[in-house]
């Protein structure tokens, strides 16, 4: 059912409501006093019944005006908050950012841009939504996130592509693991092998983009959803994981496992934020995506 009144009308019976008076009313309003009774008989004709009740000059509540003012006041609270947070964001200083990111980018690096950007704007609230990339860059088309953070490339203009950092993915094993003295893993070196990955499977840069390739078969495929339980796994067994430099190197460096470059020359990616180019949004998301950029967790060398 469609709503029959409008702000208007909320306005006027709440303030006709607290001072009991379509005269007092119009001074608070700044109408004149024709103007809201005219107001008064409109949203009344439009509800069918009568909402105050005129005791010589006292205006009283009816029965319906109490129960819609009931309404009213919660209504133009939540109108006054939103128009409130609204302002804020026009003064570049309030306001919500929407960010998508694929899952195991944000484990790292992310809480600490996060943490610096709220120094700067402590009333910026940063919303973090897990998603697949092309749901990510779905999502911003269609106005549900502000930023998305992939290491695909646009596939549309009407998104502003921002180069963040290059990654270097690493096979991760156990330091007994047969391959953990080669120089360089070679895909077909993985036939057979344990391979952990990132559900869903169709997904898996390590199967889709590299063994498949080469023809090199899994003998078992487990999905993990978590980065650290995927290094546990490859640290105590047989099974591989193919995981970002940055995102391992603690584990790497205590020798909890080995990571080694995919072929001779390595595999390596390019990190984005994806904006829509044609909403660029208030000053504070600026300033968060030169936090994302001059943040690049990517600086360590392999230990």
């Amino acid at each position: 059912m469609e709503p029959k009144l409008e702000i208007r009308h909320l306005k006027l019976l709440a303030t006709v409501a607290k001072t009991g008076s379509v005269t007092e009313a119009g001074k608070c309003l700044h109408l004149t006093q024709s103007a809201l009774s005219h107001q008064l008989r409109d949203a009344e004709a439009r509800l069918g019944t009568a909402l105050f009740l005129r005791l010589g000059k006292k205006m009283v509540l009816t029965s319906a005006g109490e129960t819609l003012l009931v309404s009213t006041h919660r209504v133009l609270e939540e109108l006054g908050n939103a128009e409130k947070l609204i302002a804020g964001t026009n003064g570049e200083s309030r306001g919500v950012i929407r960010l998508s990111t694929e899952c195991y980018t944000s484990y790292h690096w992310l809480p600490p841009v996060m943490a610096e950007f709220h120094k700067k704007f402590p009333a910026v609230e940063i919303v973090v939504n897990v998603e697949q990339p092309e749901s990510a860059v779905n999502s911003l088309l269609e106005g549900k996130l502000d930023v998305a953070i992939t290491a695909c490339t646009a596939p549309t203009k009407k998104l502003r592509q921002l180069l963040l950092f290059e990654d270097e993915m690493l096979v991760v094993m156990s330091p007994k693991h047969r391959l953990a003295r080669v120089d360089h893993v070679k895909p077909a070196d993985l036939e057979g092998e344990t391979v952990l990955i990132y559900p869903p499977r169709e997904n898996s840069i390590l199967l889709g983009q590299i063994m498949s390739p080469a023809g090199a078969a899994p003998g078992r495929v487990v999905e993990i959803p978590l980065t650290e339980g995927m290094i546990e796994l490859a640290a105590a067994g047989p099974g591989v994981a193919l995981l970002a430099e940055w995102a391992v190197q603690p584990a790497i460096r205590a020798k909890k496992v080995v990571g080694k470059s995919v072929g001779a020359n390595g595999l390596r990616r390019h990190w984005y934020a994806f904006t829509l180019r044609s909403h660029p949004g208030p000053k504070y998301l600026q300033t968060f995506l030169e936090s994302l950029k001059s943040a690049s967790p990517f600086k360590k060398k392999r230990g």
